[in-house]
């Protein structure tokens, strides 16, 4: 059983099926940025994307992504070493804070420009909702999702 994750292909051994995924993330692979913030897939901390879906990784399996393609937050970097525009459009507009909430929300965000790079206001508030963010307020958010959107279009 494989899956790609950031790229990278991974065998999965079949012991590790039924782990947590974002256990397996962060303790196995050591992918860090997801977090764990309510462990029960209300808050977004924990997401990441899986056919550029968002998911929540804290309420999913290992084997809810056998066949599939990961992305998290480290996944994100571009191919020169650069963060990638919805990063950036986040450094820029000021929507980062504590920055425990940021890979889901961007994750999120970049989710919803790979499919609508045109997002009307409500449309990034609806995609954005599960995301929980307790130190920015949300206007820097989707302020960024804005500005990124230009990036995506061109």
């Amino acid at each position: 059983m494989k899956t790609i994750i950031n790229g990278k292909e991974y065998s999965i051994e079949e012991n590790k099926l039924q782990t947590s995924l974002l256990d397996f993330l962060r303790e196995d692979l050591n992918l860090t940025g997801t977090k764990n913030g309510c462990g029960i897939g209300v808050c977004g901390a924990c997401t990441i994307l899986v056919d550029n879906m968002p998911m929540r990784s804290c309420i999913k399996k290992v084997a809810d992504i056998v066949g599939k393609s990961v992305i998290t937050i480290e996944g994100m970097e571009q191919a020169d070493g650069t963060v990638a525009p919805i990063q950036q459009a986040f450094i820029d507009c000021g929507a980062i804070q504590c920055g425990f909430c940021t890979p889901g929300m961007v994750l999120t965000a970049h989710s919803l420009l790979l499919h609508n790079n045109q997002p009307s206001e409500d449309e990034i508030k609806k995609a954005l909702k599960g995301n929980l963010c307790r130190c920015t307020g949300y206007k820097q958010i989707i302020d960024a999702v804005k500005t990124a959107a230009k990036k995506y279009r061109e």
